[in-house]
């Protein structure tokens, strides 16, 4: 199966069973275990009566499930609803190839299987019942279903000591039969398998109480993450938690990374999150106090330096025993230092695996076209050496050419040093089209390895690289990857092959260099400014905060062609007028200044990054900088408020986070016609967003959390068209801004968290609705005071497709009596004769519902709902249209009623087939004159399914809700007439 849903799926797993059994014990202790462990199941709440919409939308559940997990309980086999279920769920196990996998809790399978014992007294009931309503081939499906589900595989909770060992063990059948959690290894996996084999035999060999280290060591482009990628998918679901953690080396370059790493870890393994870990030190006690009870299976990729280690597992004393940690890593001292167990040497691919693997990139099939290809193929097959790497880049690179160009490929390999791997690899870059595909090869050599896809795209864009279409023919000749989350990767040894191109020309003169990041090389041009014309890229990156060198601005006056420069905890004396006009990207951590000086003006620049900066004011003056499409000032302390955006008119993306002082975005951030994505994550000490950023008709990500000091969000979002995501989690924000609802691709695609709430907005829809319609979401008001005298409101709301008109009829009633509301949307004419009709019932013959015009008259539909809402699917009326909506409510009152005053009124008018929702909350008043509600009946079209809503105050509980649905025609009118 494929380790990701497909998108024919919304639920991983669908959970049946009844619900008096086991709702909230066992059911709810699964639940959430699988919850817990990324598993999106469905599982219905429901306590109530349930009516045929809730049935078909429980069914479509099934079909839209992946698998389904039926808890076959003492009564499961009592409730027809559990055995419709059942049948539904075997026929998609035949149909949609459903995964079914049974629980037999605390019963007896031979009894589900026969239908003896209490399945067999129940379904002696059922056949009773359904004999005398000659509906005994209902009752057939039903033992049919019960005996076909209980030959099947499951699990018996008699045969387990302890429900949570049961629980855990379900938990990890489900994550392996739906490849949940897996990472993806590889395109074509040659040989994978033979040496996952031989890592876990040993693996089981050594297999005891005692925590285990596997070290896998080898050469850059050997395999080893590979290898260790299939090995975390083959055994990591048998332990209670596991992680993975990739590309330690790179990541560790960086002052914090190795904090993050930790917190990466401890969320992998105990799904808590973890915010504040000041240092590492501090990391490493948490793992030390939270490991020792979890049998864990982690996984340290490309490890370079024993701090990383002590940083991650400085001891084994820090895991529970049984656990296991492997480490890929090219330094076999590391795993010496370690004392791993057992210590594996990455092998070199055979012939025969060699072979294929190379045809399978050059030819897209497991062995070479013909004969004449065979030959040559061997032939690059033994100047690889079998190094999988190597194969991947020439087969690659060999794609669709021809015999010709293959010969003169090998001819070319010939006179490159058969240990010069990086000479090896350069055929590929030569292959490039032009200067602007090696442009870009080199600029990511040097400068974003694991930088964002979109964020990189959009620096070499605005340096005329037409860099979307390069990256794609990088990522097909295999010179660049993609990791999920649209980072750009390179193997280390492409990443070095490219760095040593530039070196080369010519070697002995970094100051000709077109790049410059070796570390020694760059201060010695900045130092003797030396620095000249041919330079278009420096990074320059002190380690931490430790300013160690003063640099001369003068240094970069001759880099005139300088567009990519990076100076993280550098300080910069002098002119900053000095730098190239020609900058579109600048990385400046830990940038030294309050504030940028008024002769920093880089009007082509398209990135800014001044993290971790010591800002209080970006600019003094704002400089108009037109091409600008990225600022990220995050981790900035001291600054207190955002630039002036109106110099900023293209910007697209704003990064602020943990910018712990702010306390103002600027007003001009809601003429940002281009932004797309907004980040102030953990800004603490901002209180309020400004009332222009909801004109943000752009905007698609806002993120809020952690901004512990703001308390609301206003309604004005329905403004932001684009939005698709909004991460308002750990915020005082205590209620969901209702107008979300009203951006349909928002609750169609959008991604929210928020006020407990998180997840696909279309999942979490029905609770955000629950929640508009809860007590404490009634508006206050002080027409609320004039309530208790109510003796009896009939508003007559219509025409022209809106609420407007008000009658009421009064009549004295005892204390404690029914009393009946109308509301009605649009007008016809037999709109006024039903409201007279259901009057005359309501003043004359009381306040039994039995007694009101019914589904007889030929001029409308009527559906009814107990409680507060009333659900129904619009059906087809040939030759007729709809004209209006007529609301029959009975609500009790313990008042004595003598007045009809006026009070509030919460109507919420949902549509699921067409993803929308309106609101309204007002009195009499403000109903009548409301324009929204206009568009109300136009909108709805046969087939849709609605559900209408309504709560008016604490005080008077609705006991019955009826919708009358009025159509119109001439045929008909003369009818009634």
């Amino acid at each position: 199966m494929a380790a990701a849903s497909s998108s024919a799926w919304t639920y991983d797993v669908f959970l049946s069973f009844r619900g008096e059994d086991t709702r909230y014990g066992f059911t709810s202790y699964l639940y959430n275990a699988l919850k817990q462990s990324g598993i999106h199941t469905y599982r219905d709440n429901s306590e109530l009566e349930r009516g045929e919409g809730m049935k078909v939308s429980l069914l479509q559940a099934i079909e839209r499930s992946r698998m389904a997990l039926v808890i076959l309980s003492q009564n499961y086999a009592s409730s027809s609803w559990c055995l419709d279920e059942l049948v539904k769920i075997m026929e998609c196990q035949v149909t949609l190839g459903l995964v079914v996998i049974p629980i037999f809790y605390n019963v007896d399978p031979s009894h589900v299987r026969r239908q003896s014992g209490p399945f067999g007294e129940a379904m002696q009931r059922h056949k009773i019942r359904w004999e005398r309503e000659e509906k005994s081939d209902r009752v057939l499906r039903w033992r049919q279903a019960l005996t076909k589900v209980a030959y099947l595989s499951g699990f018996d909770s008699k045969q387990s000591r302890y429900e949570s060992e049961m629980i855990e063990q379900i938990v990890n059948d489900v994550l392996q039969k739906l490849d949940i959690g897996q990472l993806f290894v590889a395109d074509h996996p040659v040989g994978i398998e033979t040496r996952v084999h031989e890592l876990t035999f040993e693996w089981s060999k050594r297999r005891s109480q005692k925590s285990l280290i596997i070290g896998i060591k080898g050469t850059g482009g050997s395999g080893k993450t590979t290898v260790a990628k299939a090995i975390y998918n083959k055994i990591g679901h048998q332990f209670r938690a596991r992680s993975f953690l990739a590309n330690i080396r790179e990541i560790s370059k960086h002052a914090n990374d190795q904090v993050n790493l930790q917190r990466q870890l401890i969320y992998d393994i105990t799904k808590t999150q973890v915010f504040e870990i000041p240092d590492i030190d501090r990391g490493k006690k948490i793992i030390q106090e939270r490991f020792p009870n979890i049998q864990s299976f982690v996984v340290l990729d490309d490890v370079d330096s024993v701090n990383q280690l002590n940083a991650l597992c400085g001891s084994l004393q820090w895991f529970c025993p049984g656990s296991v940690i492997v480490i890929t890593t090219r330094d076999m001292h590391l795993l010496n230092v370690l004392k791993a167990d057992h210590k594996y040497n990455m092998r070199e691919m055979n012939k025969i695996e060699s072979l294929e693997l190379l045809s399978w990139y050059a030819f897209k099939q497991a062995v070479p076209l013909n004969e004449d290809f065979r030959e040559l193929s061997e032939n690059v097959v033994a100047y690889c050496g079998g190094l999988p790497l190597a194969l991947e880049i020439l087969g690659s690179c060999l794609h669709e050419r021809t015999i010709q160009e293959w010969s003169a490929a090998l001819s070319k390999l010939k006179s490159i040093p058969n240990k010069d791997i990086h000479a090896k690899l350069k055929i590929s870059y030569d292959g490039l089209n032009d200067h602007m595909e090696k442009d870009i090869f080199l600029d990511i050599c040097c400068f974003f390895i694991n930088k964002d896809r979109s964020y990189v795209t959009q620096i070499l864009d605005g340096c005329g690289l037409h860099a979307k279409n390069g990256l794609q023919v990088l990522i097909e000749r295999g010179l660049l990857k993609v990791s999920r989350n649209s980072k750009l990767e390179m193997h280390d040894l492409l990443q070095e092959m490219g760095k040593e191109i530039i070196r080369e020309s010519p070697p002995k003169d970094p100051e000709e260099h077109s790049r410059l990041w070796f570390h020694e090389e760059v201060l010695d041009v900045l130092r003797e400014h030396t620095g000249t014309k041919a330079i278009e890229g420096l990074s320059l990156k002190e380690p931490g905060t430790h300013r160690e060198h003063l640099i001369d601005s003068k240094a970069f006056k001759e880099m005139r062609k300088l567009r990519l420069l990076q100076l993280d905890y550098v300080n910069l004396k002098g002119d900053y007028a000095l730098l190239s006009k020609r900058l579109r990207w600048i990385c400046w951590h830990g940038f030294p200044l309050e504030f940028t000086p008024n002769t920093f003006y880089q009007e082509k620049l398209v990135a800014i990054d001044f993290k971790y900066s010591n800002l209080k004011v970006v600019w003094k003056e704002p400089q108009l900088m037109e091409m600008l499409k990225t600022l990220n000032l995050s981790h900035s302390s001291k600054l207190k408020e955002t630039p002036d955006f109106t110099k900023l008119p293209n910007l697209e993306r704003l990064v602020m986070k943990d910018c712990q002082s702010l306390i103002l975005i600027d007003e001009s951030i809601g003429d940002l016609k281009n932004l797309l994505h907004v980040n102030l994550k953990d800004c603490k000490s901002l209180r309020e967003l400004p009332r222009s950023i909801y004109k943000l008709k752009s905007l698609k990500t806002l993120i809020l959390s952690g901004c512990l000091l703001i308390d609301h969000l206003e309604e004005d979002f329905e403004q932001m068209e684009g939005l698709t995501s909004l991460m308002a989690d750990n915020t005082a924000i205590t209620q969901v801004p209702f107008t979300l609802a009203r951006l349909r691709g928002f609750v169609q695609h959008g991604y929210v968290s928020l006020c407990g709430y998180e997840g696909r907005a279309q999942d979490i829809f029905p609770s955000l609705v629950s929640s508009w319609m809860s007590r404490s979401n009634i508006p206050q008001s002080p027409i609320e005071e004039f309530v208790q005298s109510i003796s009896s409101l009939v508003f007559s709301v219509g025409q022209n497709s809106g609420f407007h008109g008000i009658s009421t009829s009064q009549f004295a009633r005892p204390a404690g009596s029914f009393i009946s509301l109308l509301l009605q949307l649009g007008w016809c004419d037999k709109a006024d004769f039903l409201k007279d009709k259901i009057s005359q019932v309501c003043n004359y013959g009381g306040w039994d519902d039995s007694h009101l015009p019914g589904d007889h008259y030929p001029d409308w539909f009527i559906y009814k709902g107990e409680g507060y809402s009333v659900k129904f699917k619009v059906p087809q009326v040939i030759g007729c249209q709809l004209k209006a909506m007529l609301l029959n409510v009975v609500y009790f009152s313990c008042m004595d009623n003598t007045t009809t005053p006026q009070f509030l009124i919460n109507v919420v008018i949902i549509n699921y087939t067409k993803a929308t929702i309106m609101q309204h909350v007002g009195d009499w008043v403000t109903f009548h004159k409301d324009a929204k509600w206009q568009s109300i009946i136009p909108s709805v079209q046969p087939g849709d399914l609605m559900e209408l809503v309504l709560s008016i105050g604490p005080q008077f509980p609705v006991k019955k809700i009826a919708a009358y649905l009025i159509y119109d025609s001439s045929k008909r009118r003369k009818l009634l007439k």
